[in-house]
């Protein structure tokens, strides 16, 4: 079962992990120096990672519930945490720092939102 800091956020729903661009971040010279050819590494990208899903709640109370226990981890100070995927792959010292949801609410026999949110290694 996934999780952040313990925490089964995701598990209302289908949900999949994506990780995003990995590598060195490389400018051209001519930024750095003004002239010629030629590029310069800058470091290596943050890891990213995103959880993009869809959480499902009997009611909008429990909807509700759902959306603020993922919001709540997003902190003025960040603490960082182990981010486990469903396959239990883990990504320790993470922080979420962006979520966000579809503008509808899925209202049938079960409400539902699409979310995406974001994790960094910084």
């Amino acid at each position: 079962m996934s999780s952040f800091k313990t925490l089964p956020l995701f598990s209302s729903g289908p949900h999949r992990f994506a990780t995003l661009r990995q590598g060195h971040l490389v400018t051209p010279d001519f930024f750095n120096s003004g002239f010629g050819g030629g590029s310069t590494p800058q470091g290596l990208y943050d890891l990213t990672i995103t959880v993009t899903g869809r959480l499902i709640a009997q009611t909008e109370p429990g909807l509700r519930a759902l959306r603020d226990a993922i919001t709540n981890q997003l902190e003025e100070v960040p603490t960082l945490g182990s981010l486990i995927d469903e396959h239990g792959h883990e990504y320790e010292d993470m922080n979420l720092v962006g979520y966000q949801e579809d503008p509808a609410i899925d209202r049938g026999r079960v409400r539902s939102v699409r979310y995406v949110a974001t994790f960094m290694r910084t």
